[in-house]
């Protein structure tokens, strides 16, 4: 299996080029308002260490949210011109589930921080089914499902009185990728995931 994924969902970076048995991983978590500056030197830098060209990969992943609304679309285009250019299919994976898959053998609730308080929150069982479904919620929301869910969250975050625990989003995604590289898209297909409006949205109500 051939394939190349990124997230620019939020403030890192991660991209995974995989070549048959050799994988390439990159995360940089301090790439906030720079993806579009990094990214494609960084898809070069893997698919090369990879020793794997962009027209090799059998599909290419990309995280379409919940987070950055910018990153989101800079991580959306990118993934499109590269899936339309070689002719492939495209696996859509949520931030939500990179937080998930990496934790084995436990009920988690993903959590990504959604500002003032409020988070992106979906719950998953143990094999990773989704319990309750992505939404935008309180803190206070949150915590309350965070009495059957173990929280995590990509970064140190608080919510409703809690903490969540650090996931390693990287691993994450490598593993909601190969867990979930059945369910292909065409490119023309992919959009991004947003639970709420952008905040130059709520500001034109």
């Amino acid at each position: 299996m051939n394939y190349l994924a990124i997230d620019t969902s939020g403030e890192y970076l991660t991209v995974i080029a995989k070549h048959g048995e050799r994988t390439e991983r990159v995360f940089r978590p301090d790439c906030l308002a720079k993806h579009s500056v990094v990214l494609m030197e960084e898809i070069d830098g893997a698919l090369s260490r990879a020793q794997m060209t962009a027209a090799e990969c059998d599909f290419f992943a990309v995280v379409v949210g919940p987070g950055s609304f910018t990153g989101i679309r800079i991580g959306i285009a990118t993934v499109k011109g590269l899936a339309f250019a070689a002719g492939k299919q495209v696996l859509p994976v949520t931030s939500l589930d990179c937080i998930a898959y990496s934790v084995e053998d436990a009920p988690v609730l993903a959590l990504v921080d959604a500002g003032h308080g409020a988070v992106y929150a979906c719950a998953y069982e143990k094999d990773k089914t989704v319990a309750v479904p992505p939404a935008y919620r309180t803190g206070e929301e949150a915590s309350e499902l965070a009495n059957t869910f173990l929280p995590y969250a990509h970064k140190a975050l608080s919510f409703g009185g809690k903490e969540a625990k650090i996931a390693d989003v990287c691993l994450g995604l490598e593993r909601a990728v190969e867990a979930k590289q059945d369910v292909l898209a065409d490119a023309a297909e992919l959009a991004a995931l947003y639970l709420r409006k952008s905040s130059a949205e709520e500001m034109r109500k």
